[in-house]
């Protein structure tokens, strides 16, 4: 192996090793913008998201008198119904 061939071979080496170096600067640097600004705005949308789910499980549309759901919207009807059924 010549001079040259050698010196050919520690270039190609230290390109090889700036390229790495490189990447993982650049990955450092995403990972840090990750924590700085992704993971806030991550976890604010996930806290939006849970409670959006949250509220999901509350059904707005239900009774919880049945009586008094009965003699609001069926008024006679309901209280003859319960009046044949008590006979």
């Amino acid at each position: 192996m010549t001079k040259t061939e050698r010196l050919k071979m520690i270039k190609e080496a230290h390109a090889r090793l700036i390229f790495k170096k490189r990447q993982a600067a650049n990955a450092a640097t995403v990972r840090r913008w990750t924590d700085e600004v992704e993971r806030p705005r991550r976890a604010k949308e996930e806290a939006e998201f849970d409670a959006m789910i949250e509220s999901l499980d509350e059904n707005h549309n239900h009774w919880t008198d049945a009586p008094k759901y009965a003699e609001t919207h069926y008024g006679d009807v309901a209280r003859n119904t319960l009046r044949e059924w008590d006979e």
